[in-house]
């Protein structure tokens, strides 16, 4: 049964020592018009290195990150689209990355699916601002389909990285769908996409927030986060 964002709300607040406390906490999305000035280049540079960071140190992707973004020219996705076969596979060997030729072919895989979203649309980013959230789970459904290893949570963490508003399926997020009966089955189904969303959206017309702030609350009210 759906609670009421309030219910929620308080419950967070209880769990991270106050209003003022959560608050301070929350993270919000880019406006609209923010979100459009972001470079393409960028949004190939942000999936690449989640992809990178899947089954890997967080911390060891970043370190190495510097050199990723020169030996790929800075993710400049006409370059990228420009690379033969033999190249990419020289560069998967490069120490000043880290040496995995599958991740690395991910790359120009995006680059193709961010042009062709360029043509129809002036520029990646556009697109992804136009994308209503009311059919967030639409987006994360398109990037896994055109994208290459963008499924599961890498294209939604990205979005959510480069300002996108969206709800995220972390394990306490799944949790909480789970034990209140909202989702029912497998995260990826339709079906669990399509009832996260209805909720998700009923909390969004209840409390007037974000969904980011709302997936926020949510994790912060449920799982071993007290203060």
């Amino acid at each position: 049964m759906r609670e009421k964002f309030s219910t929620i709300y308080q419950r967070a607040a209880e769990r991270k020592g106050g209003q003022h406390e959560l608050e301070r906490m929350l993270v919000a999305p880019l406006a609209r018009h923010a979100l459009c000035e972001i470079p393409d280049d960028r949004w190939l540079a942000a999936f690449s290195q989640k992809v990178f960071q899947s089954g890997i140190s967080w911390q060891v992707v970043r370190k190495k990150w510097p050199g990723f973004e020169e030996v790929f020219w800075g993710f400049d996705i006409e370059k990228m689209l420009l690379m033969p076969p033999e190249m990419w596979e020289e560069k998967a060997t490069n120490p000043a990355i880290i040496r995995h030729l599958t991740k690395v072919m991910t790359i120009p895989h995006n680059a193709e699916m961010i042009h062709r979203v360029q043509q129809s649309h002036g520029s990646f980013s556009q697109f992804v601002a136009d994308w209503p959230s009311e059919d967030i789970v639409g987006l994360w459904q398109y990037l896994k389909k055109h994208g290459k290893r963008l499924g599961g949570n890498t294209g939604a963490y990205t979005l959510r990285r480069m300002g996108k508003d969206t709800f995220l399926f972390t394990r306490d997020i799944e949790h909480y769908l789970r034990a209140t009966k909202i989702v029912d089955s497998g995260r990826e189904t339709k079906r669990a996409m399509q009832a996260a969303q209805q909720a998700f959206n009923e909390w969004q017309q209840e409390s007037g927030r974000s969904l980011n702030h709302i997936s926020q609350l949510i994790a912060f009210s449920v799982g071993d986060n007290r203060v």
